[in-house]
């Protein structure tokens, strides 16, 4: 098969969730003898037309002239270019700056469209971008060959609202091994004896109401903050608790085996994210032997079961910070996850049903 994949800053991955899913899938279908191609903005810091075997266009993107709007500027014109090609499949992750061009997308590929979550309920959009989102998301549903939906919530959220069968296949991680306590040392903390949050600085993440459990709490162990805090929210959350020195906003951290290690060797890991499927950081967490607390919502339900702790308002999170210790008795909890790591959320099989699915498709008329 000859597929794209469009809808990233491009890899190899130096952002998030969606560049890291690129990355794996574009490899493993690689491997296995495809043609892939995945597009990259023109600024990314991988500038070759090469890697891994991978073909990588990049396409002028000018997000960093116009901020948000330049994403629409740039997934236009990643369309354009694949119009001169003849893509037998193109992979569309996401939806919110690229539906709306749904009309050029080249008649002969099928269009197949990871929904990711409901980006339209993320409560730092105004009104009416999320009445836009609203609209973006009806016209991928209406605009693709085929639905993927990386949760089981998003799967029946689709059911229900458009009354469209999608195929679920989640994210994967990879199962963690490299246990190195040397690796938390530079976090000034010490095994078992703090508390953990990784997440970008936004209000749907739940973050002020995990801290507020920290303050109610009235604990000694440290809790780390790790996510650049350079927005608006997280500039808002840093000053309200600066008084509380137990709470310590680290900033971004990108080196993936001091993450893990931060991950197993921490007391509570939190996850405070509600809006979206099935978060590459929870995996990462189950995948890192962490024992969980995270908030009580149907896209964390589906993923963890009852091999979490859950949390609705702050006062469970005190409640649960003044309880809960990492020993033996969470054994349970933790191998269950690392166990979902290797049966359910993993590569080999995500790649499998990807590859499967596409080739679905095409032996239809």
């Amino acid at each position: 098969m000859n597929i794209a994949i469009i809808g990233t800053r491009g890899i190899p991955n130096n952002y998030g969730g969606f560049e890291q899913f690129a990355e794996y899938l574009s490899t493993g279908l690689s491997e296995r003898g495809h043609s892939v191609s995945v597009y990259n903005s023109h600024n990314h810091l991988f500038q070759h037309s090469k890697w891994n075997n991978i073909d990588i266009v990049h396409c002028f993107d000018p997000e960093y002239l116009l901020g948000t709007f330049g994403q629409f500027i740039y997934d236009f014109n990643c369309i354009l270019d694949a119009r001169k090609k003849h893509f037998d499949i193109i992979l569309q992750l996401g939806y919110t700056s690229s539906s709306i061009w749904s009309f050029l997308f080249p008649k002969k590929s099928k269009v197949i469209t990871n929904m990711d979550g409901l980006e339209w309920k993320r409560t730092k959009y105004s009104k009416p971008v999320r009445n836009f989102l609203k609209y973006a998301e009806k016209l991928a549903v209406k605009n693709s060959h085929l639905l993927i939906s990386d949760s089981i919530g998003i799967q029946n959220y689709l059911k229900n609202e458009y009354k469209i069968k999608s195929t679920f296949i989640p994210y994967a991680a990879v199962p963690f091994i490299a246990v190195n306590s040397l690796l938390i040392d530079g976090f000034d903390v010490k095994p078992y004896e703090y508390d953990l949050l990784i997440a970008r600085m936004e209000e749907e993440n739940n973050i002020e109401t995990i801290l507020e459990g920290v303050r109610k709490a009235k604990i000694n162990r440290k809790f780390l903050v790790i996510g650049s805090h350079k927005n608006s929210h997280g500039q808002y959350l840093k000053k309200k608790f600066e008084s509380i020195l137990s709470i310590r906003f680290i900033g971004a951290v990108y080196d993936l085996h001091a993450l893990n290690n931060l991950r197993y060797f921490s007391n509570l890991y939190f996850h405070g994210h509600s809006v979206g499927g099935t978060n590459p950081s929870l995996l990462e967490a189950m995948a890192s032997c962490a024992l969980i607390c995270a908030h009580r919502n149907v896209f964390n339900l589906s993923v963890v079961e009852n091999d979490a702790y859950y949390f609705e308002c702050s006062k469970d999170v005190a409640d649960i910070l003044q309880k809960i210790r990492k020993d033996d008795s969470e054994k349970n909890k933790i191998d269950n996850n690392a166990r979902k790591i290797a049966e359910v959320y993993n590569w080999k099989k995500v790649i499998d049903q990807h590859e499967q699915l596409f080739l679905s498709i095409l032996s239809k008329k």
